[in-house]
């Protein structure tokens, strides 16, 4: 894996006229500017925390873990874990030192990044939490002895000192990260993204997860009954532009069938969709197709729970759906190709809806949609050139871009 640069102090980022400065508008150091900006106050020291508040605090419904002697709040997290909310409780006011390596599960170098923006304290000298399992007695040892420093894996993304600059809309900021967009762009963050400067561009670019069902449903269940009646005509045949001798009639017992048919084809362009247009990789070179990247799908990655932002708005979702209507209505006849289409679009609302669920729902552990969340965030923090299946894996195996199971080999 190749190393990943930290978003610490002293970045820079691009000004629209490629100029590198820093924040406050002065040029950077070393961008060949008269005078240098003033040395940054010192960072305050971190707050103490005994083992009697920690415990205090989580009795009362925190979830604080620590990492040796880092204490991180995970409250916010919990819901959104992939591994379940009852997990991390189980572990709050324990050391997950042991756990972020496993078995059974190892932490992604991003998942370990992700952690410290959670970092809240140290715990006092002397009063490091327990482990949450048993582990070798000299690895808690060593655990106990270590110094307070962060974990050399993990990484902190600090937003005020990122590539972009975070109080402004990032869409036309990304296109001159270049050949780092990449990079950036996998390494997730929890905060809300802003797009654009205007709130009506803006305000199109969010949509609520019961938007799409309020808007979606009833169209799927009107073009249901359409179809459905006009096949009971009995006016529908199969290949009757090319011949009517040996022309299949289509009965309106065979709706259902299609119907299914639609919601299939709808798996098979969600995994096309998602592999070759949402995960291309822009030329570095080329502002104008990392900025339309970032709108597609980058900016989902960038924040990957950004609850505003996890379904498709009805506006351009109306556009991509009148396309594929289009062609439907070019390749079948007029009925077959709806009951096709209505297919897909039912499969399209239950997409999106998995989709929220899978970031923002906590399923029962052992359900598939519990292995599906799981396989999902995998994709976001650590196999992000694979796993494009949403609702299901089914493609991921003719595909070849399967997520390959974790097989444990513990490190020293």
């Amino acid at each position: 894996m190749p190393a990943r640069r930290c978003a610490g102090a002293g970045r820079a980022r691009r000004s629209g006229r490629g100029a590198v400065r820093d924040r406050t508008g002065r040029a950077a150091p070393g961008s060949g500017a008269m005078a240098a900006a003033p040395a940054p106050a010192p960072a305050a020291s971190p707050r103490s925390f005994s083992a009697a508040e920690v415990r205090a605090r989580c009795a009362q419904g925190a979830c604080l873990v620590s990492c040796r002697r880092r204490l991180y709040d995970l409250s916010g997290f919990v819901r959104l874990h992939p591994g379940g909310e009852q997990l991390l409780r189980r572990r709050a006011g324990t050391d997950v030192s042991a756990a972020l390596d496993g078995p059974p599960h190892r932490h992604s170098d991003n998942a370990r990044r992700w952690l410290e923006q959670y970092y809240v304290g140290e715990m006092e000298p002397g009063e490091e939490q327990s482990p949450a399992k048993p582990v070798d007695e000299q690895a808690v040892g060593a655990a106990t002895q270590a110094s307070a420093q962060m974990d050399p894996r993990c990484k902190t993304v600090d937003v005020e000192k990122d590539l972009v600059d975070w109080q402004k809309p990032l869409l036309w900021q990304v296109g001159y990260l270049g050949e780092k967009y990449d990079e950036w762009v996998h390494q997730p963050v929890d905060r809300p993204i802003r797009l654009f400067h205007s709130d009506f561009f803006e305000s199109l670019s969010k949509t609520a997860w019961y938007v799409v069902f309020m808007v979606w449903t009833p169209v799927v269940l009107y073009l249901s009954w359409v179809s459905y009646t006009s096949l009971a005509q009995g006016n529908t045949r199969l290949f009757s532009s090319f011949t009517t001798e040996y022309s299949i009639p289509i009965h309106k017992y065979y709706f259902p069938f299609i119907f299914l048919l639609g919601m299939f084809l709808w798996s098979l362009l969600e995994y096309l969709i998602h592999r070759f247009v949402f995960h291309m990789k822009p030329p570095a070179s080329n502002y104008y197709l990392i900025t339309l990247h970032f709108l597609l799908h980058g900016q989902h990655h960038k924040s990957p729970f950004d609850s505003s932002r996890l379904v498709f708005p009805p506006v351009p979702a109306s556009l991509v759906i009148g396309f594929f209507y289009g062609i439907l209505q070019l390749l079948l006849p007029e009925v077959l190709g709806l009951s096709v289409f209505v297919g897909g679009l039912c499969g399209y609302v239950v997409y999106d809806m998995m989709h929220y669920y899978l970031h923002y729902g906590s399923p029962k552990k052992g359900t598939y949609l519990y292995g599906l969340k799981a396989y999902h965030v995998k994709h976001h923090f650590e196999h992000q050139k694979s796993g494009f299946g949403i609702t299901t894996r089914f493609w991921d195996h003719p595909f070849g871009t399967l997520i390959p199971e974790e097989t444990f080999e513990k490190k020293d």
